[in-house]
């Protein structure tokens, strides 16, 4: 049995996100909570929510023991790209881009 959730559009780069990705893909839910709350990165806060609603989908919809769940699957893909004007000196502009990314999570008892 598998759940997933999807989280679309963060405001995060998807390299600094996948930096934690790495770190919890594989583990035991309750071991990943504990590992995502005392992360100082941005990136585990989000991914932190995403989790735990991926865990209460499974509860939910699939009537899942909480214990037995591991993260199966979480992959971070490359979002749309906001691009904003910074202004220079002598009128010019210099082009800001903030990355977004899309987050995938699967849950499994296996």
């Amino acid at each position: 049995m598998e759940t997933s959730a999807v989280l679309r559009s963060v405001r995060l780069s998807a390299q600094k996100g996948r930096l934690v990705a790495d770190q919890i893909r594989g583990l035991q839910v309750e071991r990943a909570i504990r590992l995502l709350t005392f992360s100082p990165k941005k990136g585990a806060s989000i991914i932190l929510k995403l989790l735990e609603s991926a865990v209460a989908n499974a509860e939910h919809n699939e009537g899942a023991d909480i214990d037995e769940l591991k993260i199966s699957q979480i992959f971070i893909g490359q979002g749309a790209t906001l691009k904003r004007v910074s202004p220079r000196a002598k009128g010019r502009g210099n082009r800001i881009s903030k990355p977004t990314c899309n987050i995938f999570l699967t849950v499994s008892n296996k």
